[in-house]
């Protein structure tokens, strides 16, 4: 059986894309008519559903301040809880500065090269020592007092481990320096310096701390005082 095809090849391309263009246009209206609905639905929840909801919490949220507002001394309830909630955090912060008194007298030479503090500040936002003293052995006595600071260590123990022992100074530097009298009218040289320590020296998780100086060493935390003679009681200049 023979067929013959009267419809030329260009005829058949035309309608093969109508049928194209058909299925692109119905496809077209359905994801619109899809979409309507969704926008739809959307602006139900939005402007319906969300809308109860939002009251229903407003209306939730003033019954319970209502009840807070009926508490007697409410305020000074939460006040007083919150500092008593601040305190573990503060006390585990805290700095050991009873640590340097110890520092002090393991570190500040006595004999013929005393020196006398007549100043003592301890910054711990900047981590410094300043200290002001007085010599009556002069530059020497005051050498002697820096080469002591630098050569100090730290022994501790973290979570009952031994630590490697660090510098209490990590850096040194001068101040003034000049010559003056005593109250007794005897001439001293009157000098500052300060260093910069590490965050261990007055971390109270270091544990078991111990100031070791070149000649002497000393336990802290655990010092009953300092002996008065290392403080000055000040002079004029």
């Amino acid at each position: 059986m023979i067929e013959i095809n009267l419809v030329p090849d260009v005829k058949l391309e035309l309608l093969k894309a109508r049928r194209q263009r058909k299925l692109v246009v119905s496809a077209s209206i359905l994801v619109a008519i899809v979409s309507v609905g969704v926008v739809a639905l959307l602006a139900v929840y939005a402007f319906g559903a969300q809308t109860a909801l939002e009251a229903i919490a407003d209306n939730s949220i003033k019954d319970e301040s209502g009840k807070l507002d009926d508490i007697k001394d409410l305020s000074k309830t939460l006040t007083i809880q919150h500092q008593l909630n601040e305190l573990s955090s503060l006390q585990k912060d805290k700095k050991v500065s009873s640590r340097l008194f110890d520092i002090i007298s393991v570190t500040v030479p006595s004999g013929e090269n005393q020196v006398r503090i007549s100043r003592l500040n301890m910054d711990t936002e900047a981590n410094t020592i300043d200290i002001e003293a007085e010599a009556a052995n002069g530059y020497e006595a005051m050498e002697v007092f820096k080469k002591t600071l630098a050569q100090t260590k730290f022994q501790f123990n973290l979570d009952g481990q031994a630590q490697k022992p660090i510098n209490i100074a990590k850096t040194i530097s001068e101040g003034e320096r000049n010559y003056g009298e005593d109250a007794d009218g005897k001439q001293i040289l009157r000098f500052a310096l300060s260093f910069t320590y590490p965050d261990e020296l007055f971390d109270p998780s270091a544990q078991d701390g111990r100031v070791v100086a070149p000649n002497q060493q000393r336990a802290t935390d655990s010092s009953q005082g300092v002996p008065e003679s290392l403080f000055s009681t000040g002079g004029g200049q």
